[in-house]
């Protein structure tokens, strides 16, 4: 794994940022009653791009943010395109609808919760 993140740059770096704040969101809001531990981050670059801090996130989520790191990093396309204007879908298909709700679910508790200048910042 360590040297898939040989080849981040600042766009999947952000993606991934993006990706793990999202699910992160996501699982604080819908999954309080399930057992939550440290996501653990097995490269310091990897640590670097998600800022260091702890994401405490339950055993789906985690698998869910594992798989969506290692697809972004393994994307053969450059530039990556956005997932869903991909002509390859490479997540797996429950994951991929399990990442939908995610994106959509997260997307519109920020605007919710007052925080377009979050949603400007991910997005631009």
């Amino acid at each position: 794994m360590t040297e898939l993140f040989q080849r981040l740059d600042a766009k999947k770096s952000k993606d991934i940022r993006v990706l793990g704040n999202f699910i992160s969101i996501f699982c604080r809001e819908n999954h309080q009653a399930e057992v939550r531990s440290v996501f653990p981050i097995k490269d310091e670059r990897l640590g670097e791009v998600l800022g260091d801090r702890d994401l405490e996130l339950c055993r789906d989520c985690s698998k869910l943010l594992n798989h969506g790191i290692a697809k972004l990093m393994l994307c053969p396309y450059d530039p990556k395109p956005m997932c869903k204007k991909c002509e390859t879908h490479c997540y797996a298909p429950g994951y991929r609808e399990k990442i939908r709700e995610v994106m959509r679910f997260s997307g519109l508790y920020l605007v919710k919760h007052g925080r377009l200048d979050l949603m400007f910042h991910y997005l631009f």
